[in-house]
Order: C-alpha cells, then sequence, then structure tokens
C-alpha cells in the first residue's frame, strides 16, 4: 500500500517496524522484514520522484574542507541517491575492519568473517557473481603484490536500481505500507528514557501523523541520521544516543585527488589504458584499480586507498569540450526521472563507446598536448572526531527541523598515506620498466592539506560517501550504535547505512551497506 502524506488524512500508522527512509539500507531492510512475515512501514521524506522543494529540505552549511553543497549531496526520495550511482562496487579488505594502532579510533566491532555470507547475498541483489572473480591478466601482473596489490570493481550493470519501477513488486505486498512525503520530525523517546514509543511525521505543508512500531530503523544517510537524533531533544537533551558526544562525529569521504601522473613511452602507455579501461565481463562491467598492499600499509602505517590511471587533462589544464558541455548540462538539469534518463543515455553511450574501440580514444587522447597519464586518488579517510555534523542554532527547513553544518576535516595522515601509495606505485611501475612517476607536489608538502582537483573527475572533491556520523563500537563511549546497528541504552532504535561505519576504508560502500542491511534484519527477525 502507499500512502502519499501530502493526500491523507491519517492520524497514527502502526506496524512491526518503521522503516526511516527508502534508499539502498532502507529498502533492503524492508524486502528482508516482509519475507521474514514482519510488517514494515517504510517513510520517505521526499516522494516518488525528484521535486525541488523537497530538496531545499537538504539544504545547509559547510565549513573546514570544500564540500559540495549540501542539497545536491543526496537525493531525497524514493531510492535515495542511488538514483545516480555510478555502480561501483566493492568489499572492504581484512584489514579494514582491525584496529590499526596507527590509526586512533579505528577498529570494527567485528571481523570480516561476520559480513563474508553476507557480502555474496548483496552481490546476488544487484546482479553480480556469488564470487569476486579473479582481474584479467594484465602489465599489473608485474607489480610486486606485496607492495602494491591491483584488482577489480564490479559495475552494477542497471541503472535506478532501487526506483520506484524496479521496486514495484516490493511496494505492492500486502506487509508493506510505503508512506511518501513523510519527513519524521522527531524520533519521540519514553519519559524514562529507555525506549521509542513513536514517531512524529510531517509534511512541509503541515499535515502530520504519529508512527508506532516495535522497533524502528533510522536509514536516512551519513548527514540526515545524526541529524534526525541530535534534533530529537524533547527527553534527552542532547539528543538522541548522544551521551558521550559522538553523534555526528567522525564524518568521513573517500577524498578525491590527483596524485601526478605517469611519464611512459606510447606502447606502454597503450596499455597501461588498456589494463584501467572499463571493459565488458559478462552482463556486468569491471574497471581496474591499485592498493597499497597490507605489508605496505603496515610497514609504513598507512591508510588503505584506492588508485587508477586514467587520461585526463595537465593539472593546470582546461576540460574537453564535450566534458564540460556535460558538467555544465549535469548542473543545470534536475535529477528528475527525466534527468536521470538523459545521464543513463550518457552512460550507455559511453559504455558502446568502451565496446566499439576500446582503449583507442584514451590512448589517441593522452598523444595529444594538455593530456596526461593522471593518477586517480580515491582515497580512505582516517576516523576524526572534529569531522562532523552539528545544528545549526538557528536555520530550519520547512518541516522546522534545525539544518545541518558539516564541517569536514582531513589530517596529515590521510595526505601521507596517498603520498606513500603514489610513491610505492611509482618505485614499483619503474622497476617493472612500465615508466616512471612524476608525483604532484601537494603531497611532498609537509604543511599541506588535501587538495582536490576538477579535471581529474567529475567528482573531485569525493564520492558523495558520507560515514562514520554514527559509528558501531561493542562499548558506548567509543559509539553510537552495537555491531548490529541497535543504539546503545535503547533496544528499540536500530540505525543502518554507511554512517554506521567506524572506517570508511577504500571501497565504495554501497556493497557494505546492503550486506550490513541484510544481517540488520535477521537480528530484527531473531535469526542465528
Amino acid at each position: 500500500m502507499h500512502i502519499d502524506l501530502r493526500d491523507s488524512d491519517v492520524p497514527r500508522l502502526e506496524g512491526d517496524v518503521a522503516v526511516i527512509g527508502a534508499g539502498a539500507a532502507g529498502l533492503t531492510l524492508a524486502r528482508r522484514l516482509i519475507e521474514g512475515g514482519r510488517s514494515v512501514l517504510l517513510l520517505e521524506s521526499g516522494g516518488l520522484d525528484y521535486e525541488a522543494a523537497t530538496a531545499d529540505l537538504n539544504r545547509g552549511f559547510t565549513q573546514g574542507q570544500d564540500y559540495y553543497p549540501l542539497e545536491d549531496s543526496r537525493l531525497r526520495f524514493l531510492g535515495g541517491t542511488t538514483a545516480i550511482w555510478g555502480g561501483r562496487v566493492a568489499e572492504l579488505d581484512p584489514i579494514d575492519f582491525e584496529k590499526r594502532d596507527w590509526v586512533p579510533h579505528s577498529g570494527w566491532p567485528f571481523g570480516p568473517e561476520v559480513v563474508a555470507p553476507y557480502y555474496r547475498e548483496a552481490r546476488r541483489l544487484l546482479d553480480l557473481p556469488d564470487d569476486w572473480p579473479e582481474p584479467a591478466p594484465s602489465l599489473l601482473d608485474r607489480l610486486d603484490p606485496g607492495v602494491i596489490t591491483h584488482q577489480d570493481w564490479l559495475i552494477d550493470p542497471k541503472f535506478d536500481r532501487f526506483g520506484h519501477a524496479a521496486q514495484r513488486a516490493l511496494f505492492e505486498h500486502p506487509r508493506l505500507t510505503l508512506v511518501t512525503h513523510a519527513t519524521v520530525r522527531e524520533i519521540v523517546v519514553a519519559a524514562d528514557g529507555g525506549s521509542i514509543t513513536r514517531l512524529d511525521v510531517t509534511t512541509p505543508e503541515g499535515k502530520a501523523t504519529q508512527v508506532v512500531a516495535h522497533d524502528f530503523v533510522l536509514a536516512a544517510g551519513g548527514l540526515e541520521n545524526p541529524r534526525l537524533l541530535l534534533a530529537s531533544r524533547s527527553v534527552m537533551p542532547a539528543g538522541i544516543g548522544n551521551d558521550h558526544d559522538l553523534v555526528g562525529r567522525f564524518f568521513m569521504e573517500h577524498p578525491h585527488g590527483r596524485g601526478g601522473h605517469v611519464v611512459a613511452p606510447a606502447g606502454t602507455a597503450w596499455k597501461l589504458i588498456q589494463a584501467f579501461q572499463k571493459h565488458q565481463a559478462g552482463s556486468f562491467e569491471k574497471a581496474a584499480l591499485v592498493r597499497p598492499a597490507e605489508r605496505l600499509q603496515r610497514a609504513e602505517r598507512i591508510l588503505n586507498s584506492a588508485l587508477a590511471v586514467a587520461v585526463r587533462p595537465a593539472a593546470g589544464g582546461r576540460q574537453p569540450v564535450l566534458t564540460s558541455a556535460y558538467l555544465a548540462a549535469k548542473h543545470r538539469f534536475e535529477p528528475t526521472r527525466r534527468g536521470r534518463a538523459a545521464w543513463r543515455a550518457y552512460k550507455s553511450a559511453g559504455r558502446a563507446l568502451r565496446r566499439a574501440v576500446g582503449p583507442l580514444m584514451w590512448w589517441l587522447r593522452a598523444q595529444r598536448q594538455g593530456n596526461e597519464l593522471a593518477l586517480v586518488l580515491r582515497a580512505e579517510q582516517a576516523p576524526n572526531p572534529d569531522s562532523r555534523v552539528t545544528l545549526h542554532e538557528t536555520e530550519r527547513d520547512a518541516t522546522g527541523l534545525p539544518r545541518i553544518v558539516l564541517d569536514w576535516r582531513l589530517s596529515p595522515l590521510d595526505t601521507r598515506s596517498a603520498a606513500a601509495l603514489v610513491g610505492a606505485f611509482g618505485e614499483e611501475i619503474g622497476r617493472a620498466g612500465l615508466g616512471r612517476i612524476e608525483e604532484a607536489a601537494w603531497l611532498s608538502d609537509p604543511s599541506q592539506s588535501w587538495v582536490s582537483d576538477a579535471l581529474v573527475s567529475i567528482h573531485p572533491l569525493g564520492g558523495y560517501h558520507h560515514m562514520g556520523t554514527t559509528r558501531m563500537a561493542t562499548e558506548p563511549r567509543h559509539g553510537v550504535a552495537d555491531g548490529f546497528g541497535r543504539v546503545h541504552g535503547l533496544p528499540n532504535l536500530w540505525i543502518a547505512g554507511s554512517s554506521l561505519f567506524p572506517t570508511g576504508g577504500w571501497a565504495n560502500p554501497t556493497l557494505t551497506i546492503l550486506a550490513l542491511a541484510l544481517r540488520q534484519a535477521d537480528r530484527l527477525l531473531g535469526r542465528p
């Protein structure tokens, strides 16, 4: 059943589980729960498609490291930001779960063996193979795997996988009630502070309802999850789960940057482009990347990160005309169904071109003056308690919720780790006779903070990956939620999504979000 709260008068809704947020985490949870016999109320602040007025609820303020406008950094409608997700899929490495003594505040409350079976299930949700395929043979095999490892991202082959059309069977299930234009104004705590009693829900126009359930799951993303916990202050003045001032802290992204460029003969350049080019592998695509091997991370005491070689305009140069036109169109058109269709058409055309010409187009472009084989960094960020989300003291959105302030802060370890990865990769390609690297100057300047470059990626600042703001930990003094995502001290309030991540690791978070949602749903269903 679907209820649009703008057009309905429903003073009270009841179900077994209320899920706040209909993005990848919320939808995955909802499906698992109804399959297990639970009735689910799925609350989505937006509608079935993009609306500018609803998007304005995302608006906020940024300080610290430059970041995207917050109203553009996530999508508030059915399916969430996955509606424009690029589809990169990867698993965290075993070391990403460890407490690393050189990474303060690191360590997950469980190891990789716990999430491994859920990773396999999550891949099936994305129509990807159960087992991670081995990388195709390439000149990257010449690198010492004890220093630099190489593997592939898998690319989800389906656009808008979590949108309304793709999820229709879920929304028609008799045990699921989808409520759109339903913004949770407050998570209401019992007077004794021991449980959640209801959700107060509203529309910007003032229509309201109350939602009552046995369990409540907050799955609204890494910015909205802490926002709602901090804003729910009628019983707990500091906000829910915030006894130790941890809600909103440890905001992490995967910062992007240019690590320098490769200088290599034309023949070697061709092979490098070929090695890193996206290519078809059955029903899905793959794309190669390199990372610091676990041995190197331990020896150099650095973070885990991803690095790829791609043809880009040289630092300080100019964007190609077609890329500039695409970026201009991207910023001009809203991500409505029609706008997303145009984006999908662009992406599909790119796939078709890659199949037709392989790396030839990029190799030819690399020969032109003004282009280079750039090192594209997608880095892990160390957990930093001063990198955080807080509430603005006076500014509120149309529903009355305080707007957020994002203070994104990186640390010297982030830059040093990127420099070590670039340096090790340079040594390895030199040893293998594949050319040499000219390192970006900012990596060797100890006084320099992280430097982004608009010419190296269409997402130059980061991956739109909002992580860490309601982190998991076994003890309340170290985290907001336990290892299953249940808020410490509140047995019927759960959190889903990448805001739970204690560390971000190197991998894009979507697959891990899905895996944790499946595991959490099993816990809610009482499964071992």
